[in-house]
């Protein structure tokens, strides 16, 4: 064969696969509008927010927001996010990491010589609070029946529902997911920082981020186009109840509330080096532990279960079920804020479900 038939071989081999490309990408995009349009308020009642490449091609609403009152939930609605809030607090001790001013590796102590458990004191890096592996419990579960939701102004308020817990395992020996470790995360932001968690949160990760509707609320804030949540107790209820009961302010380790566009412009944030350096970036995204279903980076689910990995966090509680998902092979940012717990075969789980299915193809066997 000639060079000059070798050169065009390559360029029709060339503009054959990015055809082929492009083709699967508008036939992606033509079943996501499809399901997007297919969905009813009996399906799913909250937002989702779909974005390729860093620009956003969807971005819906379902349901009410007050079902009680007959509002429906808008593209700006105000949704809690529960554990979604850990991804903040995650930037935020890296951030400081950074900067020299928290180290990964030699126990907590160094930082908190006040902290009233001396094992914990002694013992736990935040290496080991970041990837649940501190042998902390999940006080939100674990101490659910000593929280009185409307108790809680500082994150110093949170310890002492804890602070006397006995620790699930030695320390670095297992993974437990921990929503106590993530609230001493605070507590060590705000010693070093010389903020409030709030503050420092709204400083260095919203404002950079452009996140103009993220914030921790009083359980009894009145606040224009927020969400309430129902819950069903995850399906074992046919009748729906606020959820209010079940809530505290927001601390370190969940239950700030945001919107699809603001959580979509965090993730873009993060995952082009604005809220950390790139080294630090992907220290963060590197897989350390295996979780109850997926790895985990520090503060960050890397999900290897697929054939391609999403990076991401998830939120659920009680009238609450939010999902952060990036594609990152194929570049797909899905934002999932619902004010309902899943119930049977709807709720947020039926469109992670699909998104995943869609875009990651097909699980891998692990």
């Amino acid at each position: 064969m000639s060079i000059k038939n070798k050169i065009y071989l390559t360029i029709i081999i060339l503009f054959t696969g990015i055809f082929a490309f492009g083709q699967s990408t508008r036939n992606k995009e033509t079943e996501i509008t499809s399901f997007l349009d297919s969905l009813n308020q009996d399906d799913f009642s909250g937002t989702v927010l779909v974005a390729h490449n860093n620009k956003i091609i969807e971005k819906r609403a379902y349901g009410q927001a007050s079902i009680e009152f007959n509002v429906k939930n808008n593209i700006d609605t105000k949704f809690n996010i529960a554990s979604i809030t850990k991804l903040f607090t995650a930037v935020a001790t890296l951030q400081l990491y950074e900067k020299g001013k928290i180290k990964l590796n030699i126990p907590i102590g160094e930082y908190l010589p006040d902290y009233p458990n001396k094992v914990v004191r002694d013992s736990v890096t935040v290496h080991q609070l970041l990837t649940h592996t501190s042998g902390l419990n999940n006080f939100y579960v674990a101490d659910f029946d000593k929280i009185k939701n409307s108790d809680y102004k500082n994150i110093s308020d949170f310890v002492p529902l804890f602070v006397n817990d006995t620790l699930l395992s030695k320390p670095g020996t297992k993974y437990d997911y921990s929503a106590t470790g993530f609230v001493i995360l605070g507590l060590i932001i705000e010693k070093v920082s010389e903020k409030s968690y709030y503050d420092y949160l709204r400083d260095n990760i919203f404002k950079p981020a452009e996140m103009v509707n993220t914030t921790e609320l009083e359980i009894d804030s009145i606040v224009h186009n927020k969400a309430s949540g129902y819950t069903s107790m995850f399906g074992e209820n046919k009748t729906l109840k606020k959820n209010e009961y079940y809530l505290t302010k927001a601390s370190p380790g969940g239950f700030y509330y945001s919107t699809v566009s603001d959580l979509f412009n965090f993730s873009k944030s993060l995952r082009n080096y604005r809220l950390l350096e790139k080294e630090t970036t992907e220290l963060m995204f590197e897989p350390k532990v295996k979780g109850y279903n997926t790895h985990m980076g520090y503060g960050i689910g890397v999900d290897q279960r697929y054939n391609q990995i999403i990076l991401g966090h998830s939120g659920g509680w009680y009238g609450i079920h939010c999902e952060l998902m990036d594609f990152i092979e194929d570049q797909y940012t899905i934002v999932i804020l619902s004010n309902m717990d899943d119930g049977g075969n709807n709720g947020a789980s039926k469109l992670s479900d699909f998104f995943m299915e869609l875009i990651a193809d097909k699980k891998q066997e692990k």
